[in-house]
């Protein structure tokens, strides 16, 4: 039977028996130490996943950024997610030079996948990591793809750079996988070795040997899709799903908001029946829920199917922006202030609380356009690192603001900013000062005459 008789069909993974040989030999090698793993890209996802990884495997971590590689041999983390104690009794080295590559057989890729101004994918990256990793490609090495993708991304786009680059046959020379990253930034509780890991494989063998990897180190256990596209569904569906459901509570907020109704009483007193599901209102960006929707997106229209739902979820979402600054000028110029004369102050610019990660964060877009209206706009934000901030949006930040505001949003529930009260809040405005409170969880602690929220 020939190599083309053996070709995958209809996304089928097909068995090879000389990689199922190689697959038995490699796991073992691995484990012994003997062959190494290199993660490429050291972020939120890659840093973690190698860390953890090297508590049972000999592990590379490589990431472009030098400066970034200089701060983790140090067993800092830019990111402030792992303390240094984690680096500890781990078998790990980082590096920035591309060519240590060689050394490895089991390649994991976890470098981001944004989108461009025009909401499209961004592969830019995806691709780059991919053909670093194919200069260095050799017969029976096998490469897993964490990124988040469109379904059929990594078989289209990223196995004929291998091919190109390597000159090695897919499925015959070499393998891949896709295993979805599950990583919550600033989540405690749900880390990498708790959430059960989705795992798939281009053959049979291949998928045994990932599964095989991973559930070394994931104490929660793997989850073997049939297939690279249904994983990479999968991984989408996940923030999509999300994405959606906070969608239907924003555009609720907007109505409750006509009617002079508060979102959080409503959502309070639906959530009393044991079926109803508890989602609330807010900003929604970062660099998954605000993102990976636009991955479907296009893959779906590419495909001539337009996907109304989703297209409108995102439109209402992104739209949120907007209704706070239009809500919190009406307030404003009810108060009979001058736009010029208006001081807003607003704590938190990152995308999320207890994070450091200011990618795609919608408060800075909130501050955009109120600066754009006019106001007089002051940052406060002691997470984040204020020249990266001064770099990508050009804001200053002050952790340690003067005089009086006439508002303050707050914006991202940080941990220290969770037990704010009225009176704390005097230090930066007085008894006339508007809070809106995007999160809406702190009514009980300022008059009604003052406060606002979704």
């Amino acid at each position: 039977m020939s190599l083309a008789q053996l070709k995958p069909e209809n996304n089928k993974r097909t068995s090879f028996p000389k990689l199922a040989y190689k697959k038995e030999k490699l796991f073992k090698q691995l484990l012994d130490k003997k062959e190494s793993i290199a993660v490429v890209g050291l972020g939120y996802v890659g840093l973690p996943l190698a860390v953890h990884m090297a508590a049972k495997f000999k592990v590379m971590g490589f990431d472009v950024n030098e400066g970034k590689v200089m701060q983790l041999i140090q067993h800092k983390d830019p990111c402030e997610e792992l303390p240094a104690r984690e680096f500890k009794g781990k078998d790990i080295s980082f590096t920035s030079n591309e060519e240590i590559l060689k050394e490895a057989k089991f390649y994991i890729v976890a470098v981001p996948t944004p989108i461009d101004d025009l909401k499209k994918p961004n592969l830019g990256p995806i691709k780059s990591a991919t053909a670093t990793i194919a200069k260095y490609l050799k017969k029976g090495d096998c490469v897993v793809f964490e990124s988040t993708v469109f379904p059929g991304c990594t078989e289209e786009v990223c196995v004929p750079i291998l091919e190109r680059i390597s000159r090695l046959k897919f499925n015959k020379d070499f393998t891949v996988g896709y295993s979805p990253e599950r990583i919550n930034p600033g989540d405690k509780e749900h880390t990498f070795t708790k959430i059960t890991k989705i795992v798939s494989g281009s053959t049979v063998e291949a998928l045994e040997l990932i599964a095989d990897v991973y559930s070394t180190v994931v104490t929660a256990g793997v989850h073997k899709a049939p297939s690279l596209k249904v994983a990479e569904a999968a991984k989408v569906v996940e923030n999509i799903q999300r994405d959606v459901n906070i969608g239907l509570m924003n555009e609720l907020s907007q109505v409750f908001s006509v009617l002079d109704i508060n979102t959080e009483e409503v959502l309070k007193a639906a959530g009393t029946k044991w079926n109803f599901h508890n989602y609330f209102p807010g900003l929604v960006g970062g660099h998954c829920i605000g993102v990976d929707p636009y991955y479907l997106i296009s893959k779906a229209k590419e495909m001539k199917y337009e996907p109304k739902l989703l297209e409108q979820v995102r439109e209402v979402n992104e739209s949120m922006v907007q209704h706070i600054v239009l809500r919190l000028e009406r307030r404003l110029y009810a108060k009979r202030f001058r736009k010029n004369d208006v001081r807003i102050l607003v704590k938190g610019i990152a995308f999320k609380e207890n994070v450091n990660d200011i990618r795609n964060s919608k408060t800075a877009e909130l501050c955009e356009k109120l600066i754009n209206k006019g106001f007089s706009v002051v940052v406060q934000d002691y997470m984040v690192d204020a020249k990266e901030v001064k770099r990508h949006y050009g804001f200053e930040v002050n952790n340690t603001p003067e005089g009086e505001f006439d508002a303050i949003v707050l914006a991202v529930d940080h941990e220290d900013y969770k037990h704010l009260s009225y009176y704390d809040h005097l230090k930066n405005g007085n008894q006339e000062t508007v809070i809106f409170d995007v999160k809406g969880n702190k009514k009980d602690k300022f008059p009604k005459r003052i406060y606002m929220s979704l």
